[in-house]
């Protein structure tokens, strides 16, 4: 009779056991390194007009654990190419031209780990500091 009340009273922590065993699977990780949001200036006429938080995913080819470390270096490599090169699109000050940034990123991604470790570079997101119309041509004449 002991043993079987043992074996009442040890089979919940046994329960417990088992399912915390079976949450401890690995995670699968992904071919790609998230950047952090990185805010970027919209600048019209050397003028300062909005800043635009954009996310960035550098999808890998390589050794992912390796090219994770180099997070930092894409950003940096986008804070300089945003201040080189500006990522306006004509008329809206609330969103940053994605064609044109991808295609400048991917060449630094590039740049920084190889270019066979880097498929492709892909805008996440993109959140407006302000929103923040551009002015109305006035009336001719």
């Amino acid at each position: 009779m002991l043993k079987l009340r043992a074996l009442i009273l040890g089979l919940p922590l046994l329960l417990l056991a088992g399912s915390a065993q079976a949450e401890e699977k690995p995670k699968v990780v992904g071919q790609y390194v998230d950047l952090q949001p990185v805010a970027l200036p919209i600048v019209v006429n050397g003028k300062l007009v909005n800043y635009v938080f954009v996310y960035l995913r550098v999808n890998l080819t390589g050794d992912v654990s390796r090219l994770r470390s180099k997070e930092p270096f894409f950003r940096d490599a986008l804070v300089r190419e945003s201040h080189r090169t500006p990522f306006v699109v004509p008329g809206d000050w609330q969103r940053v031209d994605e064609g044109k940034l991808t295609a400048v990123m991917l060449r630094d991604a590039r740049a920084i780990v190889g270019a066979d470790q880097v498929s492709s570079v892909v805008v996440t997101s993109q959140a407006p500091q302000r929103r923040v119309a551009p002015p109305r041509p006035g009336p001719a004449g």
